[in-house]
């Protein structure tokens, strides 16, 4: 994988937050696979995408981009660093950190 698309709930409905590249080594992105290669589907699990401009650094998730996107069950929780929260609700300069197996998915809120 390139990045991973990373979100927060509002309830029961989860928002898309950011895409994340930095922070993956070789092998970090081998482990990270085989942790989340199961959780593959269909249904982009976001309810605020496609967005519908790609932001001023082209980090907004368009439908064009979202053609390239493998979509994931959200069972899966990583840890992850970033800069700061955006007007929009959106995480900028974010980086990998690790997988979490100890939070529930449905308790990672937005933080603030």
């Amino acid at each position: 994988f390139d990045s991973l698309v990373i979100g927060f709930y509002q309830g029961k409905e989860l928002h898309y937050a950011a895409r994340v590249r930095a922070g993956f080594v070789p092998a970090t992105r081998r482990v990270v696979f085989e942790q989340i290669k199961g959780l593959k589907t269909s249904k982009c699990p976001f309810v605020n995408l496609p967005e519908k401009q790609a932001g001023r650094w082209g980090q907004g998730l368009t439908a064009e981009k979202m053609k390239d996107c493998v979509w994931l069950i959200p069972e899966a929780v990583a840890r992850f660093d970033f800069l700061e929260w955006t007007s929009a609700d959106h995480l900028r300069h974010t980086k990998f950190v690790a997988m979490r197996d100890d939070k529930d998915p449905r308790k990672v809120v937005r933080e603030t």
